[in-house]
């Protein structure tokens, strides 16, 4: 599939999006184990997603879908049922890595195996923690990538500091800190995003979060099954908020978007590069807050983006980086060899990009150095398989001369179904909802010295 973009008009456009594709994952597997049915309102049902839900149901786990964005999950007190074949992971990492740390407690051998793109991803960082706590796993893959096989027993919590700072693995971590003896403590080396301890909290998990990154979750524990909602996902709304903070007096108002503190550095950034934003949140009675966010555009300024800040904006950083080339001056992006090992290696695939449409851009082996602002020309860009690059590059596509083509974006589907009717709303003002202003003045943010 290919997704064609023309150069936008005034962006005035209130909008909602999807479900937090990162809480689904975490919510529906909680749910899965706990001791009754939960019902699950805002589920994403992407193709990532869905292969989570798929991997349950081979488990053992009933799960109905009367509406695309609900769930029914009849828990089963952690109790799973071994897999009549391979589970396929498609291309989701969350879902490879949250399994590995599911199945390493249970009594039977299982399979998880992937796409050509997840088959490269490599899985060490979480297989060697889980073979300290006694799992038996082994990487089918070169160089410890899948397939992986899972020989699950009997664990022992431990205490352990990732040498990478990984929602995933702390997640993978924790869900087998359930089936382990004692008490399992992860260390992070910088903050990440927290659902899985929030949730668990949700749900009852007997949890304990200190103020130097220590989490412990307390082994043998059933969580208790609760309703739970989903709130729309900041990383998808991400797209649309660069959007409208490069576009001078553009305004974007979203509705029902998750607040939680260590999703949002996004708007600090792009605060600090001179566009308005304003946040207010309505809504905590479910852990996860949510609420609004608004965003006016003015010219932007480039900014640095390094250290403790990057995990906190992993899937942020391409839509950024497109930002860095609309914005006045260098942006630079440090300390995010992450990028290298995610769907396709994202820091060549931004600078091709970004190159081929007429930025400038340094390509570095922890990051990027992106002079601006450039002039932009509409051009045929690869999405190299990965869902972020095709939607930041959509993006790209609104401010450069000419048409942008970006190939191959069905991959797309994996994180955001219905991105391709929201920018069609972009790109034609008949279809734009003309928003109101809720939150403050409309005056900009200011902009800090760069560190």
């Amino acid at each position: 599939m290919e997704l064609r973009v023309k150069r936008a008009p005034r962006i005035d456009i209130e909008i909602t999006v999807p479900g937090d594709k990162s809480i689904s994952h975490r919510a529906v597997i909680i749910a899965a184990l706990s001791n009754g049915v939960c019902t699950l309102q805002g589920f994403l049902p992407s193709e990532d997603c869905m292969h989570t839900v798929n991997a349950l149901r081979a488990l053992g786990i009933k799960i109905e879908q009367p509406e695309p964005a609900t769930l029914i999950v009849h828990g089963k007190k952690r109790v799973l049922t071994p897999p009549k074949s391979e589970i396929n992971c498609g291309n989701s990492g969350t879902t490879m890595r949250l399994l590995a740390g599911l199945l390493a407690g249970q009594t039977f051998e299982s399979r998880l195996v992937a796409d050509a793109g997840l088959s490269k991803r490599p899985m060490e960082r979480v297989i060697a923690p889980l073979r300290q706590m006694g799992a038996n796993i082994v990487a089918e893959g070169p160089e410890e990538t899948p397939p992986l096989r899972i020989q699950g027993g009997s664990l022992r919590g431990i205490r352990y500091r990732p040498p990478v700072a990984s929602a995933q693995v702390k997640g993978a971590l924790l869900l087998a800190g359930l089936f382990a003896k004692g008490k399992t403590i992860v260390i992070e080396p910088a903050p990440t995003r927290n659902h899985m301890e929030m949730m668990f909290d949700y749900f009852l998990v007997r949890t304990a979060v200190d103020g130097n990154g220590s989490v412990t979750v307390f082994g043998d524990q059933v969580p208790e099954s609760r309703d739970f909602g989903i709130p729309g996902d900041i990383s998808s709304a991400a797209f649309w908020l660069v959007a409208a903070a490069a576009q001078r007096r553009g305004h974007l108002l979203i509705r029902d978007a998750g607040l939680n503190h260590t999703r949002t550095a996004l708007l600090g950034v792009l605060l600090r590069m001179g566009a308005q934003v304003r946040e207010a949140i309505e809504d905590t009675d479910q852990v996860e807050p949510r609420g609004i966010v608004e965003v006016t555009g003015f010219p932007l300024k480039g900014t640095v983006i390094q250290g403790k800040e990057v995990p906190q904006l992993i899937d942020e950083l391409p839509i950024l980086a497109v930002a860095g080339a609309l914005a006045e001056g260098k942006t630079i992006i440090r300390h995010a060899e992450e990028l290298r090992v995610k769907e396709s290696d994202r820091i060549a695939a931004i600078a091709h990009n970004l190159r081929a449409m007429g930025a400038q851009v340094a390509e570095m082996n922890d990051g990027l150095e992106i002079l601006g602002p450039a002039p932009l020309h509409g051009v045929r860009v690869p999405s190299f398989g990965d869902h972020r690059i095709a939607m930041a590059f959509a993006i790209a596509g609104l401010f450069a001369d000419g048409e942008t083509v970006v190939q191959e974006a069905e991959c797309i589907r994996e994180s955001y179904p219905g991105f391709e009717a929201v920018l069609e709303e972009f790109t034609n003002p008949k279809r734009m909802q003309i928003s109101t202003p809720v939150i403050g003045s409309l005056t900009p943010g200011p902009v800090e010295e760069e560190a």
